[in-house]
């Protein structure tokens, strides 16, 4: 029988294979679609225009909270770019592909990574948005990341110099990191995490102050924080203050449904979690609005209390079908919030130990903590250097992220001898980023005409 098992072992983990045969793999993958291939900016051919990609994109969202919505859009090319992921994912679909596909966050830009604390107490900088993830090209990724420092750069008022190197930089730290996760032992690369060490690793040390700062506020953002600011004692019970529009009261039989979801979330933490999330009891349920991709989308804040007045807040997000899944040929998610689940706990070192999924209605949400220790590094704010050095870091960041669920040697066989692909990527963010600037311009135009309602805070 122990036999029998070692066979079945030995089967179900495959045949060992020599390094340099799984960098030559990525090698062959170059040969047949070159480094300078993804240098072509190359529109969907049924590229929806400005208004009926927006028109589409707020299907399903609360009708009140669309005008919202267009208004943070609005505020720059960057701002519009993060609420579009859907429309250059059209464009990427047309474009070149590598044939080698990981995990993608899907919408990888500039402030989708963020800080957020480790169970066991550690700062760390990663990905931070996982509503989009699917498995696709890795090219898709680091071009939407690449493109972003483009229009975070603008929006911050560097030099276009400064944003082309920005975005060459982080091609450079993503094939360095790859090449660096090839060379060392799997158990190290699956676990490395995006500590102040990577700021080195990826040669990013100006960025340092930033990250100390960003880290010190993350270590103060907690639920006890959140709800000593927005929540009060009333006769005898814990609520959220009403803030509107951002924090607003909900009907009751509306956060009733929230509470009744919450044991099938439970149910789909993993087992250690279950007996620490079961000790809390509901005090009070409101709805926040977030983000600019997201607004109009359900989102909840349930309060929390445990251990006498300690608080704990959980967001109750709502999960739809991501913005890729048009353009990539992946099966339809039976629940969007494990879809979401799934692509975060693979492509994080560590993921939020509160993380799971429900459903309320009929419409899936994910459920984690609020505020874990979470903090960023706002891009739109670097001068040149520093915007340069997040570059280096988000790229060095993106490719631990995608070496996940892609053998990093495939990675770094496609990528090595990549100055090509410095250039290629760079000319694409770049061009790109003016396509955005013309796209934020459309909508702009739209906004004035009367054709689409906005409301700017």
């Amino acid at each position: 029988m122990g036999e029998h098992r070692r066979a079945e072992a030995a089967v179900a983990l495959g045949r060992w294979t020599e390094p340099e045969e799984v960098l030559a793999e990525g090698r062959r993958l170059r040969a047949a679609v070159s480094h300078e291939a993804h240098r072509a900016l190359t529109l969907a051919p049924d590229r929806p225009s400005v208004v009926e990609y927006v028109e589409a994109s707020n299907e399903g969202r609360l009708p009140h909270l669309v005008p919202l919505r267009i208004g943070r859009m609005l505020a720059s090319p960057f701002a519009f770019f993060r609420g579009s992921a859907g429309l250059m994912a059209g464009d990427l679909a047309v474009g070149p592909r590598s044939g080698l596909d990981a995990q993608l966050c899907g919408d990888a830009h500039a402030a989708n990574f963020g800080l957020y604390g480790t169970p066991d107490g550690q700062i760390v900088m990663d990905i931070n948005d996982f509503d989009e993830t699917l498995p696709g090209p890795w090219e898709w990724d680091l071009k939407r990341l690449v493109t972003s420092l483009v229009l975070a750069g603008r929006a911050g008022g560097v030099s276009e110099k400064g944003c082309r190197d920005a975005a060459g930089d982080a091609v450079r730290a993503y094939r360095g990191a790859a090449k660096h996760l090839a060379e060392i032992p799997f158990l190290e690369s699956w676990s490395a995490l995006g500590d102040e060490s990577v700021l080195s690793k990826a040669k990013a040390d100006d960025l340092t102050d930033e990250f100390s700062r960003a880290a010190s506020k993350a270590r103060k953002n907690t639920s006890a924080k959140v709800a000593a600011k927005w929540t009060r004692r009333e006769g005898g019970h814990w609520r959220f203050v009403a803030d509107p529009p951002v924090l607003t009261r909900i009907p009751d039989a509306e956060a009733q449904a929230v509470i009744d979801a919450l044991p099938s979330y439970v149910d789909t933490l993993r087992e250690s979690r279950y007996e620490l999330i079961m000790r809390y009891g509901v005090s009070d349920v409101a709805f926040r609005v977030v983000g600019t991709g997201s607004v109009g989308l359900r989102n909840y804040l349930v309060l929390l209390h445990g251990n006498g007045d300690e608080a704990l807040i959980l967001q109750v997000k709502e999960a739809r079908r991501s913005a890729l899944a048009p353009f990539l040929d992946v099966p339809e998610a039976k629940h969007e919030g494990k879809r979401i689940v799934h692509g975060a706990r693979l492509v994080q070192a560590e993921t939020d130990i509160l993380l799971g999924w429900t459903t309320i209605g009929e419409r899936h949400f994910i459920v984690r903590q609020f505020r874990n220790r979470k903090g960023e590094i706002d891009a739109t704010t670097l001068k040149r250097d520093d915007l340069d050095d997040y570059g280096r870091f988000a790229g060095a960041l993106l490719a631990r992220a995608h070496s996940r669920s892609v053998d990093p040697r495939l990675l770094a066989g496609y990528c090595a001898g990549g100055d090509d692909l410095d250039e290629a990527f760079t000319r694409y963010a770049v061009a790109y980023a003016d396509q955005t600037a013309a796209d934020h311009e459309r909508l702009a135009k739209a906004v004035k005409s009367g054709r689409l309602a906005a409301h700017v805070e």
